[in-house]
C-alpha cells in the first residue's frame, strides 16, 4: 500500500466502523452522519437517499451488525471504491443474513464519506441479491429532486 494512502484508509475503516456501530445501537443520526450529501443506499431492489434513512432504519429489525475490514480501492485524491462483507444477527432470535456491501466513498470537507451503498446477501440456496422487494415493513423511498 503506499503510504500516502494509510490515512485515507483508516479514515474510511473507521467510517464503516461508525456505520456498523450506528445500526447496532439504532442510531440513525450516526448513521446519516457517514453518508455524504445526497448520499444514498440500495437494497430491496430500490434505492434510498439520507432522507429515507429514519424510516428505513427505524423499519429494519434490530440486532448487531458485524462487518470486516473493508477492501479499498483509490480513484484518485478524493473518490475510491470498496466492498465490505456483513454477518447481521438478529436480536430476538439470532437468526442471520450475510452478505456483502459494495461502496463508492467520496472526500468532503468533513473528511471520507459514503456516496453509495449497495447491500447483496447470500441466500442459503446460493443466490445472492439484493433483498425482498415485498417486505412490509420496508418504507418505499421518497422521491428525490434531480438537481
Amino acid at each position: 500500500m503506499d503510504i500516502s494512502r494509510i490515512a485515507d484508509t483508516i479514515e474510511i475503516e473507521q467510517l464503516l466502523a461508525r456505520y456498523a456501530v450506528g445500526m447496532t445501537k439504532d442510531d440513525v443520526e450516526a448513521v446519516v452522519a457517514v453518508f455524504a450529501p445526497g448520499g444514498t443506499y440500495s437494497a430491496f431492489g430500490e434505492e434510498y437517499g439520507v432522507q429515507d434513512f429514519p424510516e428505513l432504519v427505524a423499519a429494519a429489525p434490530k440486532g448487531v451488525f458485524s462487518v470486516s475490514t473493508p477492501a479499498i480501492a483509490f480513484e484518485g485524491e478524493d473518490s475510491a471504491t470498496g466492498e465490505q462483507p456483513l454477518c447481521f444477527v438478529a436480536q430476538t432470535d439470532h437468526s442471520m443474513r450475510i452478505g456483502y456491501y459494495t461502496d463508492t466513498y467520496t472526500r468532503t470537507p468533513d473528511g471520507w464519506r459514503l456516496r453509495t451503498r449497495a447491500m447483496t446477501f447470500l441466500r442459503r440456496s446460493g443466490a445472492r441479491d439484493s433483498g425482498r422487494a415485498h417486505d412490509p415493513r420496508r418504507p418505499a423511498p421518497r422521491q428525490r429532486s434531480a438537481g
